[in-house]
């Protein structure tokens, strides 16, 4: 259809009439020209011109085909197009036949192909282009007052559309220029909007002869289901008051690489003050540990650098670097490493004090244990490996005290110094921000939000009150089985940013765009903020993630597939309260970072989401501060809420440190169940799974896992933590679960259902249209509304 065109005759043929966009915004034009139009005989839509043939009645659209969720043009059939009598490319004798008023209102004009030598029909508001008579029963159509850009007009009845091309990504479009003040629009208010439209498109179809718009059309649109170790299709249960959007600038991959590279220098800067202040090394992941727990208390300007927290200095960190001091105290495999270390510890505390101005007090006792434990050592031969090490409990518990006081005012300033560090990053990381969306003619937000109307919504993703400047230019290609993302911008690093992502983690990224990202249905803006999510989480895991590190594991490591499986079909678990896109199992989770995760599906960090009732899985993080905090929260929704609540912990054993929040646990009014998982028969995915080999993914935990059963009393009279359930679990963890169930998969010649959720009860009556993270009000989306509200 590039070639079809209409002559300038074609204006004079075509009756001078008011547009549409002027009826539908004065319905006063369009009264006017009703009775005009009736007077014309218009012919029954279901009657066609002899010239056509029975195919082409046949593929006319329906009432039972789904609607399309992207303008399309059809394709011919292979028949003969020339009316009879008519030369090529002269108007046939049927050209002049009218429109009906409603499909003139809904935007269809009528054109002459000169190529094909017939007439054919197109939609100015969708840009739908149609060689048969349109019906007026082809379902919703987009609202040209409220989107007249047809971008967030959904379906219930739609399913996500077949997979794009990985390559077929667009960075070079341009936001709109009224969209500056337009928040995103959530599933859930378009299908509110759409039921008048769908109503009144019922009512036309009732005034239709018989038999029109009801013969042959194509089949519905079938749902594409991604396969992987994740369930994109469980709706949410996970009811929440409507809230503010986030005051946040979008990301941007110049700011993302900016806040990368002075993130990777503040690291830097740790190492070194640790290691000229106080000769060490500093405590593995200490510095990812900071992050996390400056995030529970900050409220700066800055997602992922701490900017405005009180106290300034970490306890957190000011606890590990203590620890390491003089010497970082392990384990030792054998009788001589237990005597090596008790030697070390006595060198390292002398010089402490003798090098740091120690009190008199304080020298002299630590010199005389470190004495004492090197005469114990020349005169005891053939000591046991308990002896050593009994020996070394017994001088830190004498010499500890006195080094702390000695160090404790330059490991204070240590703390102090790299928060302070970090404050100014975040300075000139939001200075930079600000200057591009300057540049993008973007003003910054003037005046604090209103606070939205107290109403229960099906839980959405993060909105931002700002929209996205224009993407710079990403390049990626393939390379096998993975996709290298690569961003280069001189004036920040000197090489180019690369990032790597595996074909079946880059479509579940697609998917969940798709799924939660309503302002940019077409994908322009997904490469970019695709990127900015992988280049985030490669900063926050210490900007060169290797494999072979054991910091992924701890913070970024999941459940296995079968497990959640089994959570969902069991205790209807629907939400992820700690995941990220590249390891979450369901489309509706919290995640440490919500401007980069929303739009692929986060609702935000944990802590500051306030859910009413639905079901949930907490897998924190080993972090003792964010599992304290998320505890405490944890005990506050169910103490606020009368609806169903239901949390499933699962806590990794620790023993070194051991964390002692766990006494919470036991104490809270709420805990249902408890059970353990030992140690190495158990497994997790690895926190790298989108970039590391299908082989390497699970490994063995090393230490047991805790599991947890907090619910309030509507959530345990819904999901009781039974014994055939709790067995059911136990069940799922068992080593090698996974593994067979991608094998049965892969060996099946019929799609197979996964076996737990295959048989869950939907959540609620009404959620199967829900594209899963619109917001809305209950009464017109979803279930009705709980006559006792909820109270958070």
């Amino acid at each position: 259809m590039n070639d079809v065109g209409m002559s300038s005759k074609t204006e004079n043929i075509l009756p001078a009439a008011p547009s549409a966009w002027d009826q539908l915004t004065n319905p006063s034009l369009a009264e006017q020209q009703h009775p005009q139009h009736q007077q014309q005989q218009v012919p029954p839509l279901h009657q066609h011109h002899p010239a056509q043939s029975p195919q082409m009645q046949a593929s006319s659209p329906t009432t039972i085909s789904a609607p399309l969720l992207t303008p399309t043009k059809t394709t011919p059939p292979d028949v003969a197009h020339t009316p009879s009598g008519a030369a090529p490319g002269a108007p046939g004798a049927n050209f002049n036949e009218e429109l009906a008023p409603e499909l003139t209102q809904q935007g269809w004009r009528k054109f002459w192909s000169k190529r094909e030598g017939r007439p054919y029909f197109w939609n100015k508001l969708t840009g739908e282009s149609l060689w048969e008579p349109p019906q007026l029963n082809r379902g919703p159509q987009f609202d040209p007052l409220t989107d007249p850009l047809g971008i967030c007009s959904t379906s219930p009845l739609n399913g996500p559309l077949p997979m794009h091309n990985s390559t077929g990504y667009n960075n070079n479009s341009h936001p709109s220029p009224h969209s500056h003040h337009t928040l995103k629009r959530r599933a859930s208010e378009d299908a509110a909007q759409q039921q008048p439209q769908q109503q009144q498109q019922q009512h036309h179809s009732a005034h239709l002869p018989p038999g029109a718009g009801s013969v042959g059309g194509p089949p519905p649109l079938k749902k594409y289901v991604l396969p992987g170790p994740w369930d994109l299709e469980v709706p949410t249960n996970v009811l929440i008051y409507e809230r503010l959007p986030t005051t946040f600038p979008q990301p941007y991959p110049e700011v993302e690489a900016l806040r990368g590279s002075l993130t990777l220098r503040l690291a830097k800067t740790y190492e070194d003050l640790c290691n000229k202040r106080e000769s060490i090394a500093p405590p593995k992941d200490s510095f990812q540990r900071w992050l996390m727990e400056r995030r529970i208390i900050d409220q700066g300007i800055d997602p992922l650098l701490p900017s405005q927290c009180t106290p300034e200095i970490s306890p957190q960190m000011y606890r590990e670097i203590l620890r390491d001091i003089p010497i970082k105290i392990v384990k030792p495999k054998f009788t001589g490493d237990a005597r090596k270390q008790l030697s070390r510890y006595c060198d390292a505390a002398k010089k402490i004090v003798e090098r740091r101005g120690a009190s008199e007090e304080s020298k002299k006792i630590v010199k005389w244990n470190a004495d004492e434990a090197y005469e114990w050592l020349r005169r005891t031969v053939g000591a046991s490996y308990e002896d050593f090490q009994d020996r070394l409990t017994h001088l830190q518990r004498q010499c500890e005290p006195h080094i702390i006081a000695t160090v404790r005012v330059s490991v204070e300033q240590l703390c102090a110094k790299l928060y302070h560090l970090s404050m100014q990053h975040a300075r000139n990381i939001r200075e930079r921000h600000a200057q591009i969306l300057k540049e993008h003619g973007i003003p910054e937000l003037s005046a604090p939000l209103q606070p939205p109307v107290t109403r229960k919504v099906w839980c959405y993703p993060v909105q931002f009150a700002l929209p996205s400047p224009r993407m710079p230019q990403i390049d990626y290609s393939n390379d096998r089985d993975h996709m290298v993302i690569k961003y280069t911008n001189t004036a920040v690093m000197a090489a180019p940013d690369t990032h790597v992502v595996n074909i079946s983690h880059l479509q579940k990224l697609e998917q969940l765009y798709r799924y939660n990202c309503f302002d940019d249905k077409k994908f322009d803006f997904f490469i970019g903020r695709a990127y900015c999510m992988l280049k985030r989480y490669a900063t926050f895991l210490g900007n060169n993630a290797n494999p072979n590190q054991q910091e992924p594991e701890l913070t970024q490591a999941a459940l296995p597939a079968v497990v959640f499986e089994c959570l969902h079909h069991h205790f209807n678990v629907t939400f992820e309260c700690f995941a990220s896109p590249l390891n979450c199992y369901f489309r509706q989770y919290c995640s440490a970072f919500g401007d980069t995760d929303s739009f692929f599906g986060s609702r935000g960090s944990f802590l500051d989401f306030k859910p009413v009732s639905g079901s949930f899985q907490v897998n924190p993080p080993y972090c003792e501060e964010l599992i304290d905090a998320s505890l405490q929260h944890i005990d506050r929704l169910l103490t606020d809420s009368v609806e169903p609540l239901s949390f499933i912990v699962f806590l990794q054993e620790w023993k070194d440190p051991p964390l002692k929040c766990l006494s919470k646990i036991e104490d809270s009014p709420y805990k249902r169940k408890q059970v353990v998982v030992m140690g190495m028969e158990h497994e997790y995915r690895h926190g790298l799974q989108h970039c590391i080999p299908k082989s390497e993914v699970n490994f063995k935990s090393i230490v047991g896992t805790m599991v947890v059963w907090l619910q309030n009393a509507a959530g345990y009279a819904r999901w009781a933590p039974t014994e055939a359930r709790v067995d059911a679990l136990l069940e799922a963890f068992r080593p090698g679960r996974e593994r067979d169930r991608d094998k049965a998969i892969a060996t099946s010649t019929v799609p197979v259902q996964p076996s737990c959720s295959a048989t869950a009860s939907s959540p609620e009556p009404g959620m199967a249209g829900n594209s899963g993270s619109g917001a809305g009000d209950l009464s017109s989306t979803g279930p009705s509304k709980p006559s006792t509200p909820a109270t958070v």
